[in-house]
């Protein structure tokens, strides 16, 4: 795997690390806009990788669906994924002007989104991340 594959995907696996730490909590001691924020930043950081692969400049951007629409210019399989409403936690609820506690409920669904988007990489690129880094 070349080197800037490999950071995408060591950054990626550093914000589902702590997803995966704050899930584990009792309910009313998780964090869910951190939850929902490093799910955010989990996606984004996968489909980059995958872009890094196919040597798709993508510029810097957090918006999901236009980063989706580039993965599937190169593969129409990424029609198969669906990130809700995650570029929403990119930006919007880290100011104080947008103030927002997301819930429980859209923690796991942001959660549920970021394992289904790792699978889909995995089977994608026929790899399991946590083995190549």
């Amino acid at each position: 795997m070349k080197e800037n594959v490999k950071k995408w995907f060591i950054k990626a696996m550093e914000d589902l690390k702590v997803v995966e730490h704050e899930m584990v909590l009792l309910k009313n001691e998780i964090a869910t806009s951190a939850v929902c924020f490093h799910c955010q930043q989990f996606v984004e950081k996968v489909l980059k990788a995958y872009l890094t692969i196919k040597n798709v400049d993508f510029g810097k951007t957090h918006n999901l669906e236009f980063l989706l629409e580039l993965c599937r210019k190169q593969d129409r399989d990424f029609e198969q994924i669906d990130t809700g409403n995650l570029t929403f936690y990119a930006v919007d609820v880290r100011y104080p002007d947008e103030f927002y506690i997301p819930s429980f409920e859209e923690a796991r669904e942001c959660y549920e989104i970021a394992k289904k988007v790792k699978e889909f990489i995995e089977r994608k690129l026929n790899i399991k991340i946590e083995e190549n880094l």
